[in-house]
């Protein structure tokens, strides 16, 4: 008890504002945590306990199997559209940055085409289940 009389003396008027606004948090997540128990439904039944999704019972398993080719989208998308916050910040600097910043603008969406081009060779970017050993077959 001692050590917590003595640690609260040692605080600083700064720190003051940092333990209230913990404190506050603390108590707000724990009134809403129990605002909700007190104030929620009791009811069980079959239908409340079956899962709805956007005005739709759903049908089926949840777990459904997604191929590989959908996350590989999601994350070509997430690296081609980031240089869009590279390009858009050069533009709002292009007077700044001038020939020099030009030059590296252009090399970078350089390197973006040359992975486009990539990712298109080896066939990333196919939706076709079959088009990827159609492509290696017409090789042969």
């Amino acid at each position: 008890m001692h050590s917590m009389t003595a640690f609260i003396t040692r605080l600083t008027p700064q720190s003051w504002g940092l333990v209230i606004y913990v404190l506050g948090v603390i108590g707000l997540a724990g009134l809403m945590l129990g605002g909700s128990y007190v104030l929620g439904g009791r009811s069980h039944g079959r239908a409340k306990e079956e899962p709805f999704e956007s005005g739709a019972i759903s049908v089926g398993s949840a777990l459904l199997r997604m191929p590989a080719k959908f996350y590989l989208v999601a994350m070509f998308f997430v690296i081609f559209d980031l240089e869009t916050v590279f390009l858009y910040a050069w533009a709002v600097s292009v007077r700044q940055s001038g020939w020099t910043g030009f030059t590296v603008a252009g090399l970078f969406i350089l390197a973006l085409l040359a992975a486009l081009f990539y990712l298109w060779r080896v066939g990333g970017l196919d939706w076709a289940p079959g088009s990827k050993s159609l492509a290696q077959a017409t090789r042969s």
